[in-house]
């Protein structure tokens, strides 16, 4: 494994942003039950504070309803210094305390106060579950991780957690470098975002992909970048994914499939890249599709100095090569089609396919298929494929690239990764 792949996954899984800066501060102080409806419940259950501090509660109350947090602090500090309290007005006055503190910003003192409320022992089944999810929000905005992942277990027993929750208490235990198990609640949350009918977020990956490049598991890697790729489909993934597969490949024919791929997905970012794609392309008989991609390359200024001179005589050559294969394909084009077998038709396709006539590239292939006797089988289908796909014919081109699964033989590396491209295609 090689540092500059492991690098490139570390940048990708640190570019994640963390849920708790905004929607779980936004869960917090929106607490889950107001004091005003805390009140009213608390009536209705029969549940009343003691009249002692009658005075000190009503004021409290009246000074929250008009968000004067710090004057309800106040009254509620006299109703605490008051003798004969029950479990219940503590349970109350800890409550109410806890809100006007995360309105006034004091995030600590509200987790004290929540905690005493919680410690009373009076807090009904509804009120444990909202000051429950509170202190979670809190211990999570604040990055106390062990805290965090306590509260959040609490809620999963309980059935209360959401997948953002759960999500939550796998970044916790990422934050406390336990990768094992910041992995099954990645899952958890994974399998609950797709239960309720949601995408999973793309940052429960990214955990999983930073653990396997700091463990420099590339397996694991590669498996995290399949499942992000399938999410987003983005071509940063895909660059770091075609990368790993392409390190330890020594076959030209898979090497120049892995290219394609990397083509395709717009992943592409070296000008080494493209020369060495061009070159195998040139090797392959297919000097049109290697100009295409060098062109591309200079006009995406990819091409540095030391590399112009060399490269635009590489250029020249394949545009000589292109335009003899153009002039001569009519003659090609008679002698394919009364050929019995399918590889000249095949290989006229993917001449086609690299002068831009997909429809052409298209009719070809299929008739050549039709025939039988092709020597690279998987070459006839990915080409087939990417002629749909410019074609923008998605469910003819899913269905070529789906095919590759009935060639004999085929590089399990390139079945893989063109299966995984074809899953992506159209989106």
């Amino acid at each position: 494994m090689t540092h500059s792949i492991h690098d490139g996954g570390s940048r990708l899984a640190k570019s994640w942003v963390g849920y708790v800066s905004a929607g779980v501060m936004l869960a917090v102080i929106s607490l889950a039950v107001s004091p005003r409806a805390a009140i009213s419940a608390e009536k209705e259950k029969g549940q009343q504070i003691s009249r002692v501090i009658a005075k000190e509660m009503t004021g409290a109350q009246k000074a929250l309803q008009a968000s004067q947090w710090a004057e309800a602090l106040k009254d509620l500090d006299a109703a605490e210094t008051k003798s004969g309290l029950t479990a219940f007005d503590k349970k109350t006055i800890y409550y109410f305390k806890g809100f006007a503190n995360i309105k006034l910003g004091k995030l600590k003192e509200a987790q004290a106060a929540f905690k005493q409320s919680l410690a009373t022992g009076a807090a009904s089944a509804e009120d444990k579950t909202s000051i429950t999810r509170t202190l979670f929000g809190i211990a999570a905005s604040t990055n106390q991780f062990q805290k965090t992942i306590e509260y959040g277990k609490t809620m999963a027993d309980a059935g209360t957690a959401t997948p953002n929750d759960l999500a939550i208490i796998a970044q916790s235990y990422y934050q406390l470098k336990d990768c094992k198990n910041s992995g099954v609640w990645v899952d958890k949350a994974v399998s609950a975002s797709r239960k309720a009918g949601e995408a999973p977020k793309e940052n429960l990956y990214l955990f999983k992909l930073q653990c396997a490049s700091d463990a420099g598991d590339t397996p694991a890697m590669a498996a995290s970048l399949n499942d992000l790729i399938r999410l987003t489909n983005k071509s940063t993934y895909w660059n770091t994914l075609l990368r790993i597969e392409r390190q330890d490949e020594r076959d030209d024919h898979n090497l120049l499939m892995i290219y394609r791929i990397m083509y395709d997905t717009a992943s592409m970012t070296a000008g080494s890249d493209y020369i060495e794609m061009a070159q195998l392309l040139g090797d392959a008989a297919l000097p049109g599709e290697a100009q295409t991609v060098l062109e591309k390359a200079f006009a995406g200024g990819l091409i540095t100095d030391a590399q112009k001179e060399r490269t635009t005589r590489l250029l020249n050559s394949f545009k000589t090569r292109a335009e003899a294969d153009k002039k001569g394909q009519a003659q090609f084009e008679v002698e394919a089609t009364k050929n019995p077998a399918g590889e000249l038709d095949v290989k006229l396709g993917e001449v086609y396919y690299g002068s831009g006539d997909y429809q052409n590239a298209v009719n070809s292939i299929n008739r050549g298929l039709q025939k039988g006797q092709i020597k690279h089988l998987d070459e006839a289908y990915v080409y087939l494929g990417r002629s749909q796909v410019a074609l923008k014919n998605t469910a003819e081109a899913k269905k070529a690239f789906a095919a590759l699964k009935t060639v004999p033989n085929i590089s399990p590396r390139v079945l893989k990764l063109w299966s995984l491209y074809g899953e992506t295609v159209g989106r």
